[in-house]
Order: C-alpha cells, then sequence, then structure tokens
C-alpha cells in the first residue's frame, strides 16, 4: 500500500531553517513525482514546490525561490524540503504528495491532479 509519512516540521524563529522529510513505502519512489504543499489556517492549499521522477527536475514557487530546496535520495525512498530564511507567512501545514505523472517540468502542479498524500507536518515560523 502507497504510503507518505512527513516528518521534521516544528517551531522555529523568524530567519531560521528547517528540514522536512517525506519518506515513501508501498511503492518505488523513483517513478514517482513528489511535491510539497502547504495549507494555512482558513487559505486553501498551494504548491509549495516539486521535483521529477527523472532527473530530478525542480520548481518552486515564488514565494519560497532562493529560500526551499527539494531533493530526492531514491535509495532512501525520501524527498526532502529544505527550508532557511523562514518568514512567519510560511507557517502552515506541510502536505508531501505523490502522482506516477510526468508532472514538475513545467512548474509545481496543482494539489487536485496528485494521488496521494501524507499526513502533513506543521511547521510554525514565529518569535
Amino acid at each position: 500500500q502507497l504510503q507518505l509519512v512527513e516528518s521534521g516540521g516544528g517551531l522555529v524563529q523568524p530567519g531560521g531553517s528547517l528540514r522536512l522529510s517525506c519518506a515513501a513505502s508501498g511503492f518505488t519512489l523513483d517513478y514517482y513525482a513528489i511535491g510539497w504543499f502547504r495549507q494555512a489556517p482558513g487559505k486553501e492549499r498551494e504548491g509549495v514546490s516539486c521535483i521529477s521522477s527523472s532527473h530530478g527536475w525542480a520548481n518552486y514557487a515564488d514565494s519560497v525561490k532562493g529560500r526551499f530546496t527539494i531533493s530526492r535520495d531514491n535509495a532512501k525512498k525520501t524527498v526532502y524540503l529544505q527550508m532557511n530564511s523562514l518568514k512567519p507567512e510560511d507557517t502552515a501545514v506541510y502536505y508531501c504528495a505523490s502522482t506516477p505523472a510526468a508532472v514538475c517540468v513545467l512548474g509545481v502542479p496543482p494539489p487536485s491532479i496528485m494521488n496521494s498524500w501524507g499526513q502533513g507536518t506543521q511547521v510554525t515560523v514565529s518569535s
């Protein structure tokens, strides 16, 4: 059974860093694109970053470009999101999601086309 589990969230001061992990099980990660999404209270879920299944092409939302870096380790079946220079507006529940589709090449896809989701991890940026 395909499963995604996020970890690494927490409370951090503005300007700080966190690294989120998305551990996959039940499927071969190599063949799937993985996206990171977030949802703040009262707001819609939005795409943050995405990494393709082949070549590891990555894309980012404008709001996080230059601050966040997505990477994948297929041998460990894990996708990471390194978040630096965090801002209060980055506060949200962060989710990873997978799809076998050839996405992420042109940009971060909408949440609606992702197939499987993790349970989310809370990130709070506050002093």
